[in-house]
């Protein structure tokens, strides 16, 4: 039987991090499937998705613990596969000038909506013409069966009147699973 690992990775950015995390996980017996990444600020930080035998998966841990030796703290969960959560994608796109607050009063119009945050990225650019710091987000998005997504545009066009940033929310085609 198969179980799922869920690491989460951090420590000082270097050349071979990402090397001997793999490393670890191929010679432990387990399959590297799912991985989100990011050097920020200096600072390497990673979450992966393994799938390992169930008798291996104890030692594979003990393993990967080791790597706390080169400077890197770990969180390992363990867990049984789950069926995925569904519902219809859409994708949110949103930029504008920097303020505290951006991400915490979108997520809260989310969530009263009950829309789950498949993923989330965002960050500071320069704006073109200003050089103004801008906050530039991505999120795709799953929405529950009948919400219309008309009416969650309608409600996150009127906060980004309210945060001055532009918002963009397409539906995209298919159905998603994470």
């Amino acid at each position: 039987m198969q179980i799922h690992l869920v690491l989460t990775v951090i420590g000082p950015d270097r050349p071979g991090l990402v090397s001997a995390v793999s490393d670890t996980i191929a010679a432990g017996g387990g399959n590297w499937l799912d991985t989100r990444m990011a050097s920020l600020s200096g600072q390497f930080a990673g979450m992966i998705l393994v799938a390992v035998a169930a008798d291996k998966a104890d030692a594979l841990a003990a393993s990967l613990r080791d790597l706390e030796a080169y400077g890197l703290r770990l969180v390992i969960q363990r867990t049984d596969e789950q069926a995925p959560i569904g519902g219809r994608a859409a994708r949110l796109e949103l930029i504008g000038l920097d303020r505290p607050g951006i991400i915490r009063d979108i997520s809260h119009v989310l969530a009263a909506q009950h829309v789950s945050i498949a993923e989330l990225e965002s960050e500071l650019v320069s704006g073109a013409f200003s050089g103004e710091a801008m906050f530039k987000a991505t999120a795709r998005l799953l929405l529950p069966d009948g919400l219309a997504i008309d009416d969650l545009r309608q409600s996150l066009e009127a906060l980004a009147s309210e945060l001055m940033v532009d918002l963009t929310l397409d539906q995209a085609a298919e159905l998603v699973a994470c």
